[in-house]
């Protein structure tokens, strides 16, 4: 999913005039809309991880040059940020195609691993602590600590409880890599009676979210769920049974899961900041 953006002569950001298409032998294109004359590229928003919409995001930067404009490609979810090593180098495969956008910025949210930040050119990182504290706010929503699921989500749990001014609780599990199955799920003691907001970057399956919650033994009422990309595969819907609230951002397709009841906070809301 892609949605390319412009700027016009108030200097109001909108939607860019093009309408995507492929010729009958299947190659990309797209055509101007009439509106596209008053309007200046200025960034571009890839959604996901379909490589048809980096080729037509890669035609529509292509065009923005032609034209003498500088464009940034805002790809919240770094593809392949979990394939970080082995073969095949998916992260690898993924920071080629997005450097072939020669977008002349590329701005991400919250990226899984610190592999795939080095090999994406002209980057720019996002960090989700404030904009979550921010929008949490927003929505009156209190909490008495921040948990961190496993090991690897310590550091933004961290960032997001001094971002809330929060203790930090550290959680964990095993995983058996042969067979992919989560086990000895744990958290250290919760004081009795507090509201908790568990912090991650990726909900896949949610396997990981449920264990967590029956390993803290709190009611769903007690428990909150911040996600930065929300996939929502599988038996994700089975997180409303555990959470009273779940809250994601649309920076992949999945965030829309009819099954998950989550509260979406917009990419484009963060982004003026950024541009």
């Amino acid at each position: 999913m892609i949605k390319p953006y412009a700027t016009v002569a108030a200097g109001y950001t909108v939607y860019s005039d093009v309408e995507f298409m492929n010729f009958p032998a299947g190659e990309a294109h797209f055509k101007i809309g009439s509106a596209a004359n008053g309007q200046t590229p200025s960034h571009i928003i890839i959604s996901g991880t379909d490589a048809n919409d980096y080729m037509r995001a890669g035609l529509w930067i292509d065009y923005a040059h032609q034209h003498g404009h500088k464009v940034s490609a805002v790809i919240p979810y770094l593809p392949a940020a979990r394939a970080d090593r082995g073969e095949p180098f998916g992260a690898k495969v993924y920071a080629n195609m997005i450097n072939a956008l020669e977008a002349d910025r590329v701005i991400c949210f919250d990226p899984h691993s610190p592999v795939i930040t080095t090999l994406v050119e002209n980057l720019t990182i996002i960090d989700p602590a404030e904009p979550l504290a921010k929008w949490l706010q927003l929505f009156g929503q209190c909490y008495d600590g921040i948990i961190a699921p496993d090991a690897g989500a310590v550091d933004r749990a961290t960032k997001a409880g001094k971002a809330f001014g929060l203790p930090v609780y550290k959680a964990g599990k095993k995983r058996d890599f042969e067979t992919g199955k989560l086990t000895g799920f744990h958290c250290e003691e919760l004081p009795e009676g507090g509201r908790y907001l568990v912090v991650d970057d990726i909900c896949d399956g949610g396997g990981t979210f449920r264990g967590l919650a029956a390993a803290t033994g709190l009611a769903k009422e007690n428990l909150d769920l911040w996600v930065s990309h929300g996939v929502f595969s599988g038996a994700a819907g089975e997180l409303n049974e555990h959470y009273g609230r779940i809250f994601t951002t649309d920076s992949h397709p999945g965030h829309s899961n009819p099954e998950v009841n989550a509260s979406i906070l917009p990419i484009a809301s963060i982004l003026p900041d950024y541009l």
